[in-house]
């Protein structure tokens, strides 16, 4: 079973709340997760999330929406994610997407778990050596190699990057790369600033009343097009 792991909290330094900030009439939350359903690749999906007060409302919510959620330590970013893992069974691999990212497009999801099987490697990703703008991130990482980290102890910062110890142990573990056609590497589509909610809005209220499904190349083909966007995007 291919595991989807979709991290989200309430709590932000620079946009609280962010998780249930509307986009074309729903919370984000639930624009990401239409956006991952429609991957053909990943089975499941799970919303990881924290036992914090703050975060009630937000798994209150996505549960109420149909979806499974799991929560954990706060500071414990690593375990939580590999905690989803343990919870089912027959999970072979885990695609982990943060929650900054409304515009998470289903075919490269699709690509790098296909690019994971055929290669066997314990970690794949567009993650290490970017080409895709920042905020369609994508990483694909075997259950085992997600419990072996897991399981050492670690310096305790290191934890809130929970597969800093995967990625920069190429040696240890296997990793194989997806790339994009061209480099939109210092494009940055990540929701973390008002103006960063305030572009995804405009993107949102241009493309999804025509297509709920658009990808990566209908925002590109946006941007380019509409120079008022275009300074918001990078």
């Amino acid at each position: 079973m291919i595991l989807t792991v979709l991290q989200a909290r309430m709590g932000s330094r620079r946009l609280p709340g962010k998780a249930m900030a509307t986009l074309q009439g729903e919370p984000m939350i639930i624009r990401q997760l239409e956006r991952l359903r429609s991957a053909r690749c990943p089975t499941k999906i799970i919303v990881a999330t924290s036992t914090d007060p703050s975060d009630d409302a937000l798994a209150g919510f996505v549960v109420s929406r149909g979806y499974t959620v799991h929560r954990g330590a706060g500071a414990d970013i690593l375990d939580r994610i590999a905690r989803c893992a343990e919870a089912i069974s027959s999970v072979s691999h885990v695609v982990r997407v943060k929650g900054d990212a409304p515009f998470v497009d289903p075919g490269i999801v699709d690509e790098a778990v296909r690019l994971a099987l055929a290669s066997g490697a314990a970690y794949t990703s567009n993650h290490v050596q970017r080409t895709y703008p920042a905020g369609l991130e994508v990483e694909v990482i075997t259950a085992n190699a997600l419990r072996f980290a897991a399981a050492e102890a670690r310096d305790p910062t290191a934890r809130v990057s929970p597969t800093a110890a995967i990625r920069d142990n190429p040696a240890r573990f296997s990793q194989a790369h997806l790339k994009a056609r061209r480099d939109w590497s210092h494009l940055d589509w990540r929701v973390k600033t008002a103006a960063d909610l305030a572009f995804a809005r405009s993107i949102y209220n241009a493309l999804h009343p025509v297509d709920p499904g658009f990808g990566m190349t209908d925002v590109l083909d946006l941007v380019e097009s509409h120079q008022d966007l275009a300074r918001f995007a990078a």
